[in-house]
């Protein structure tokens, strides 16, 4: 089961904070971390519980000046659950002399255990085995079981329970000048003769919060009677639990507990639903079976299967695990979007990126209905957008880089350096191209399920308004002949402006302009996919007209693509920059990820160099085939020789500090056919960026998801080969040697197929109802492909030995 489990030996504090982001339990609806019930928020633990889309909005003074920030909310905390032998003190892990100590996240049921004993100043050993569960089924319900087993002394027991509305947002060091305090408690009451019941509310959203649990006492199978003492503070509530206990006779305590709010469908009060909840809740038992089902569905259609690689094949599973938490069939029914941190912490205060391009992938070829949902996401923020585009000077819709609630931009006009003390200006709002992805998005989702349906009511309006923004940003440049876009940032993020100018913003960023020209064109082809009555419909709502659309086309075949040296500028004028020292500073500070801060610290600033954060020319290389870019750039009136795009890899291969996990995930893409050995080492790195929080403290504070759901990606499409154009299924295997064998099932247009590679062959089996592609292309060779056939094709991908290096 090594392959299943994510374990822990042992109790290591400095560790603490990464195991409860990794451990972190939940089911879209909301999630919490993964610290252990007896512990309060410290500098070891931090147990937060966050709601999908729960946000709250607060204004600090930083040196005079009002900073306002909307931040996921820190919810009440669920957990609390302690004991001490009479006469002894409360369990307190950093003060307790513990003896044996493991902790394990069961990836297949959702279930984290840990298995413990310790020893208290009179001598008494006792052994605890604690499980917990936020259950995949049923969205409002978590628990907690524990098994006490005194195992050299006899005597009165008290176990503490409670629920604590006292909490605050805090769980990021470099937020901690900002205000925190987002909760106003409301009640704190008893609930029946076991019961407590606790409600707050956010004090700017209002969002209503009501947690109800109850915490029973078993033996045997069998209620234990106790004595119970109700303890009241403001916004807590807690239940001492008091009896005997007999050396080697274990006793078993059940907490349930749940959850409601203000935003649910379906009910009268978070109150009355919570209690309404726990009432028909049941035992811990019956929960986990539940509960385990609904994983185990999951489970078949999102698992892949990898030989050869056992840890590798764990965190794999841990990602998909993750993806799941964060987004899963709940949301369906939720005005939520996708935070990049998860529902994990409170780094980038829970907002919405452009993290989405790397994530949807993956629920597109399985759960297409999340990806949906998480588009009506963006659609309902479709006026804040044109808002926004108004207020800048802009037609169209200009969807913020960083969104929450009500999708405003949430992008902070100023962000602190944690080396320097400094607080600086944050430009990283001019990043443009989160439109792109947002469009990009719409128009794959229908690709993968032919969703008419969603396309015409609802993606073509976004795309629409997209492409009028690209129209109406364009610059014409009569010298050129070309149209620009200028003043804006391209996902490099290192670089917001010329070394030689006081005005951020950069021009023609080649990303930002090539995806700009692709979004035109994808609109132009969405009329043509809507019937009459609906294009006439939102030509009028819209007021596009004629002349819009000859817009659309002649600027999406005149935008600039800069070059120099003989590959694609990063953006225009990328040539006069300086080359950096790369070695001389790896030297110097070994861990040069974050090079803006470290050469802001000097005095110094990235925008004067030719260095990267993360992958910006090479996303084109990522999102499109060659043959996709061959056509874009001809398109565009510029030649596109294949050999451009290792010319161009290369180049930036070596200029980039790779700051940001995504980065990885890209530069593996992108060598997956050319150095097998290298992509899977960038691969490897890329698996093991959360796991081993190879930033350095980033991983506690949430984890990062597109870069996991971008390592599944990688396998599932970028290891394959997989594609699906033109009514044909493709498939050009690329496995590292160390990968033995590949299975994974996907689903297209509501039809499965599973897809195994192994020993040097592939195996598609389409289901009985398959309507799918009618054409399988494996190798360059075309096989037919039809309802309830299994296709089996020998593959002739590079075998051991083949690659420059191994790889590891």
């Amino acid at each position: 089961m090594a392959s299943w489990t994510l374990a822990y030996d042992g109790f290591d504090p400095d560790q603490e904070a990464l195991r409860e982001a990794l451990c972190t339990l939940g089911n879209g609806y909301f999630a919490t971390r993964g610290a252990v019930e007896e512990s309060d928020a410290d500098e070891t633990h931090y147990p937060g519980t966050y709601l999908a889309g729960g946000y709250n909005r607060l204004v600090t003074d930083i040196a005079g000046r009002p900073v306002e920030n909307e931040d996921l909310v820190n919810l009440p905390n669920w957990l609390p659950l302690t004991f001490r032998p009479e006469g002894g003190e409360w369990l307190n892990l950093p003060s307790t002399q513990i003896l044996v100590y493991r902790q394990e996240l069961d990836l297949e049921q959702g279930v984290l255990r840990r298995v413990m004993r310790v020893r208290d100043r009179e001598g008494r050993e006792t052994h605890l085995t604690a499980r917990r569960l936020v259950h995949m089924g049923s969205p409002h319900l978590a628990a907690i079981e524990w098994t006490l087993l005194p195992d050299n002394w006899s005597g009165g027991i008290e176990v503490l329970s409670a629920l604590d509305g006292r909490v605050i947002n805090c769980g990021v060091t470099r937020y901690r000048q900002l205000d925190g305090k987002h909760l106003i408690p409301l009640i704190a009451e008893e609930l029946g003769e076991d019961g407590l019941l606790l409600v707050a509310e956010t004090s700017q959203s209002r969002i209503r919060i009501a947690e109800a649990a109850q915490t029973r006492a078993y033996s045997n199978n069998e209620r234990i009677k106790s004595e119970r003492q109700f303890r009241q503070d403001h916004g807590y509530a807690a239940h001492a639990l008091s009896f005997e206990v007999a050396e080697g006779s274990p006793v078993t305590i059940e907490k349930i507990v749940a959850l409601h709010t203000s935003r649910d469908r379906a009910i009268s009060s978070p109150e009355q639903a919570a209690r309404n909840t726990l009432r028909k809740a049941g035992r811990f038992a019956a929960l986990l079976e539940d509960h385990a089902r609904a994983w185990s569905q999951l489970w078949r259609r999102c698992d892949i299967t990898m030989e050869g690689r056992q840890r590798t094949q764990m965190i794999l599973r841990l990602h998909i695990f993750h993806l799941l938490q964060t987004v899963s069939p709940h949301s369906v029914d939720l005005d939520a979007g996708v935070p990049a941190r998860g529902l994990h912490g409170e780094a980038y205060r829970g907002h919405i990126f452009w993290d989405e391009l790397f994530i949807f992938p993956f629920f597109n070829l399985r759960i297409p209905e999340i990806t949906r949902a998480l588009l009506c996401y963006r659609h309902r923020r479709l006026p804040m957008a044109r808002w926004l585009a108004h207020e800048s000077g802009y037609r169209g819709a200009m969807y913020p880089w960083q969104s929450g609630s009500d999708g405003r931009e949430e992008t902070q006009t100023l962000h602190l350096n944690p080396k320097s003390g400094r607080w600086l200006p944050d430009n990283s709002h001019l990043q443009r191209h989160v439109n792109a992805a947002i469009a990009y998005n719409v128009w794959r989702y229908y690709q993968a399920t032919g969703d008419h349906e969603f396309l015409s009511y609802y993606g073509a309006e976004m795309l629409f308004e997209i492409a009028r923004f690209w129209a109406s940003i364009a610059v014409f440049n009569p010298i050129r002949g070309r149209y620009e876009i200028r003043g804006a940032m391209g996902p490099d993020e290192f670089h917001d402006r010329y070394p030689w100018s006081d005005t951020p913003g950069l021009d023609n960023n080649a990303y930002t302009n090539v995806m700009a020209a692709w979004v035109l064109g994808r609109a132009l082809e969405a009329r043509n996919h809507l019937d009459a009555e609906r294009r006439t419909e939102l030509d009028e709502s819209l007021g596009l007209s004629a002349e819009d659309l000859a817009a659309w086309d002649e600027i999406g075949r005149k935008l600039m693509v800069p070059f120099h040296e003989g590959v694609i500028s990063q953006f225009e004028g990328y040539e006069r920059l300086l080359e950096f020292e790369w070695e001389a500073y790896r030297e110097k500070y070994g861990d040069i990820r974050r090079l803006d801060r470290i050469l802001e610290a000097e005095g110094d600033t990235v925008n004067r160099y030719k260095a990267s954060k993360q992958a910006d020319v090479l996303m084109l290389f990522y999102l499109f085939s060659s043959d996709e870019l061959g056509h874009l750039f001809n398109h565009l009136g510029y030649s596109f020789e294949k050999e451009l795009i290792p010319r161009t890899v290369d180049y930036y291969l070596r200029r980039t500090s790779n700051g940001s996990t995504l980065s990885g995930i890209v530069h593996s893409w992108v060598l997956a056919r050319s150095d097998r050995a290298e992509s899977w080492m960038q691969l490897k790195d890329a698996l093991e960026s959360d796991i081993a929080d190879v930033q350095g403290g980033t991983t506690p504070e949430g984890i990062h998801l597109g870069a996991m759901a971008g390592t599944v990606d990688l396998i599932q499409r970028g290891q394959t080969g997989l594609e699906i154009r033109d009514d044909t299924l493709r498939l050009d295997p690329c496995l590292p040697h160390e990968l033995q064998g590949l299975s994974f099932r996907i689903r297209h247009r509501g039809q499965w197929l599973d897809v195994e590679i192994k020993g040097g062959r592939i195996t598609v089996s389409a289901s009985e109802s398959w309507d799918g592609p009618s054409r399988l292309v494996i190798g360059g060779k075309s096989y037919p492909l039809g309802a309830g056939e299994v296709r089996q094709v020998a593959c002739h991908y590079p075998q051991r030995g083949d690659d420059r290096a191994e790889g590891g």
